[in-house]
């Protein structure tokens, strides 16, 4: 669930609106797109918030976490 805020805590502005979009980033200069991601995002200052679900999205999906996933597939396979 998206968080419920009237105004964009970066800058204040009230104009915070849901976008669900692909998230193109960066890491390492390697770069990865995150599919269909819902978020609030702000017009003015272009600040991005996301919820839970974003955030596990984008983990799944960030060479970031890679080790991360790796080390959990091999303890889930060890069980």
């Amino acid at each position: 669930m998206l968080p419920q805020l009237d105004t964009c805590p970066t800058c204040g502005s009230p104009k915070l609106r849901k976008v669900r979009k692909n998230l193109r980033r960066t890491y390492r200069d390697q770069r990865y797109v995150v599919p269909n991601v819902e978020y609030l995002e702000c017009p003015d200052c272009n600040e991005q918030l996301f919820d839970h679900a974003a955030m596990q999205k984008i983990e799944a999906h960030s060479p970031a976490y890679a080790k991360r996933r790796t080390a959990e597939k091999k303890a889930a396979a060890g069980r």
